[in-house]
């Protein structure tokens, strides 16, 4: 493909980007960022206004996305792509080959900033999955605060820019204006525009505040939804209810009272109510870590989820499925259960064979598999196992099916356990994606 092969609304992006120098394109899944981003660096490197270019995104992403997105676009053809992922020693000599875009992974952008040691060899950087970056207390955003004032292009790029509410987006937009639009500190930004809770824990906004929030950073954010530009085939969401065995849901209901369970042979307790929630989503799935310290320690409660997903699958001769799972203990009882089932892991290989129609069931953890990957190839029918609580793991896996290139329509299966945790996991859900879904149609251009 060539540059004429960009669409109208790809084009905007890249003008975008020229024209801003600083900013956010919080574009929907399968709308082609990646294609768009590259094509504005090209145009900047070849305006002579920037030399060298960091990418900043997921360890998958990085090693199958960037590089390759390159081979397809003629025009793209050019740009010398440096991986700088793996161990030191290979990010060090990525770093030192001769090139105009190097990527790293979000989780060393601290050793990359020990390594610069004050000397900033970037004049462009590009947050792939700027969500990532949304905690104002984390390592990795200190450290590219310091050097944000220094650096003359900034795109933040994502589809989920505020997974867990408003409170998101201080520090992603802090990155591109210095708090010019939010305020200088995350605190002012609660003050202003929220209104904490009796102990301080969690924030509500207020009147007005999701309004006002939008105003403010309309003028550097380009938000575009694929429903506005692309046709994709309808997407299907289906729950399916499981009943756990009497006995079971009598100890669910009694561990879920006293934060506390005796088993014959093991004994579980709750110390908050954080571990409660998580160990009330194991014990909906069928199976309870037993010793946190040894997460290889667990028991087995139930089977009903596993015998839904196997009736299902019989259901569905002709389908390779995608089949989400949440605990290692959920993968452990899937692999035993469907020994032809594949593990989604970091080989590209993988991948090839999914889209190639070879696997028939390809088990993914959401927040290994959900940024980046075209998987729509493969199959059309997504089957959560278990649930969690992250809505921007939710989308994103569920993005991985239902995207541009889908010839089918894509069927989303939740198994959920009644009468558990599991019904509130969706009613969460659905509330962060009616406040992120507020957000990006108030910013769509």
């Amino acid at each position: 493909m060539n540059r004429s092969d960009l669409h109208a609304y790809q084009n905007r992006a890249i003008d975008f980007i020229c024209e801003q120098k600083k900013c956010g394109l919080f574009l929907d899944m399968g709308l082609g960022k990646t294609v768009a981003t590259l094509t504005a660096v090209s145009d900047l490197i070849d305006a002579c206004i920037i030399k060298k270019v960091l990418v900043i995104a997921p360890l998958r992403v990085c090693n199958s996305v960037w590089k390759q997105e390159t081979k397809k676009w003629t025009h793209l053809w050019h740009l010398r792509i440096n991986i700088a992922t793996g161990t030191a020693g290979a990010r060090t000599k990525a770093l030192n080959t001769p090139g105009d875009v190097y990527v790293i992974n979000r989780e060393n952008v601290t050793w990359l900033m020990d390594m610069c040691k004050g000397r900033w060899p970037f004049d462009a950087v590009i947050i792939d999955e700027s969500s990532s970056f949304k905690s104002h207390a984390s390592k990795r955003f200190r450290a590219l605060k310091k050097v944000a004032p220094i650096t003359q292009i900034m795109v933040l790029l994502t589809g989920t820019p505020s997974p867990n509410g408003l409170l998101d987006l201080w520090s992603q937009i802090f990155l591109i204006d210095q708090g010019k639009a939010l305020g200088r500190g995350i605190t002012a930004y609660r003050q202003r525009f929220f209104t904490p809770d009796y102990w301080g824990y969690s924030w509500e906004p207020k009147p007005g505040s999701h309004e006002a929030i939008q105003d403010l950073i309309k003028p550097r954010v380009l938000s575009m939804q694929a429903e506005d530009y692309i046709e994709v085939p309808d997407r299907i969401d289906l729950v399916e209810r499981v009943e756990m065995p009497e006995k079971v849901k009598k100890d669910y209901d009694k561990f879920e009272r006293n934060l506390y369970i005796q088993f014959e042979d093991a004994e579980v307790e709750a110390v908050s109510a954080g571990v409660l929630a998580n160990k009330l989503l194991q014990f909906a799935n069928g199976t309870i870590y037993v010793d946190d310290d040894l997460l290889l320690n667990w028991k087995g409660l139930h089977d009903a989820k596993l015998t839904a997903l196997d009736e299902i699958i019989e259901e569905n001769p002709g389908e390779n499925i995608l089949i989400a799972y949440n605990y290692r203990h959920d993968l452990a009882r899937l692999r035993r259960q469907f020994p032809e089932a594949v593990v989604l892991d970091k080989n590209p290989k993988t991948i090839d064979r999914w889209n190639a129609g070879e696997i028939r069931l390809l088990l993914a953890h959401p927040g290994s598999c959900g940024h980046g990957l075209n998987l729509q190839s493969g199959g059309s029918m997504l089957i959560f196992f278990s649930l969690n609580w992250n809505l921007e793991y939710d989308k994103q896996i569920c993005a991985r099916l239902h995207r541009q290139g889908q010839t089918q329509p894509v069927r989303v299966v939740r198994i959920i356990s009644a009468g558990t945790i599991d019904e509130r996991v969706l009613s969460v859900l659905d509330q962060k994606d009616a406040v992120q879904n507020d957000l990006l149609r108030a910013l769509r251009g």
